[in-house]
């Protein structure tokens, strides 16, 4: 609910206040947002604060450029496109055993702080105990596509630094600590998702110090999508070239989405830094981790 707006020069600022209390946000968990729980869709540059002051959000239209945009698609969209099961209750899913989950298309690239099942089994079979932090089979496998699209998350990343510096300057400190690590950048880790409604929920895993980096590329008509703070009953309309930084510690997820054309997609790409990549690597050094990824890699040669 907004409780106060006002505008400076092209920006809107927002102050909202709950429209939902903590225990029936509690009780809404993993379950869908629906469009009558949202009264504000944002499409232009805007911040908006909680009734106490706390920043939630600050979104900024069209600041991509095209090129890093292209490139980053191209080089990752086909392994985008992968289904799998690992998402569990974001995806709806009550199920304990993650091979019972829905098959979404979402993945992750970058470096990771668990073992895959494969990774466990062949781990086990051949009788080895190692660090559980892992390259990202994106990275692994395709190192010349990984490079072609790193341009547009160091873009995602200097415009993190302008917008949101304090929470970045606590997040780069990590990151630099570590060199499973992005680039020269503050993150470990990218999710992206392909025509995906999330269930509203909280981010695990990601550094509480951080701040959620969401950015889009479209490809055909569609509808919907809309990324949501529901308990405050705002939304926001991510499309390609934008940025929308966000509290991810706050209940968030997505309105659902009507493909207009059959084949019409919805890139999600979420930059962000896993706290156990940093706590498991800190002061690691780079021959460690050159030493580590290979061991990895061969595991699948044996």
């Amino acid at each position: 609910m907004t409780i106060k707006k006002e505008k400076k020069g092209s920006l809107m600022i927002y102050h909202v206040d709950k429209v939902i209390t903590d225990d029936k946000m509690d009780a809404l968990k993993n379950t869908y947002v629906k469009p009558s729980q949202i009264n504000l869709i944002i499409n232009h540059d805007a911040d908006v604060y909680s009734q106490e002051g706390k920043l939630l959000l600050r979104f900024r239209k069209k600041k991509l450029t095209t090129n890093n945009v292209n490139n980053f698609y191209d080089n990752v969209i086909k392994f985008a496109c992968y289904k799998t099961t690992n998402r569990g209750s974001t995806s709806g899913s009550k199920k304990k055993n993650v091979t019972h989950n829905p098959k979404i298309m979402t993945n992750i690239i970058g470096f990771f702080d668990t073992f895959s099942p494969k990774q466990k089994y062949l781990l086990k079979q051949q009788g080895k105990q190692i660090l559980d932090v892992r390259e990202c089979r994106f990275n692994m496998d395709n190192p010349e596509k990984f490079k072609k699209m790193i341009p547009m998350i160091e873009e995602i990343d200097e415009y993190y630094e302008k917008y949101i510096p304090e929470n970045y300057a606590n997040q780069k400190k990590k990151a630099n600590q570590t060199p499973f690590k992005i680039s020269n950048t503050s993150f470990t880790t990218i999710t992206t998702n392909v025509n995906f409604q999330t269930t509203m929920h909280k981010d695990k895993g990601d550094d509480a110090e951080g701040f959620g980096n969401l950015a889009v590329i479209e490809k055909g008509k569609y509808t919907g999508g809309e990324t949501c703070l529901p308990q405050y009953g705002i939304g926001v309309d991510v499309r390609t070239g934008d940025i929308l930084y966000m509290d991810v510690h706050e209940w968030h997820g997505n309105l659902p989405i009507k493909l207009i054309d059959k084949d019409a997609i919805r890139l999600s790409v979420v930059c962000y830094l896993r706290y156990n990549i940093w706590k498991k690597t800190k002061n690691k050094t780079k021959k460690f981790m050159i030493k580590h990824n290979k061991t990895i890699k061969n595991l699948r040669k044996k």
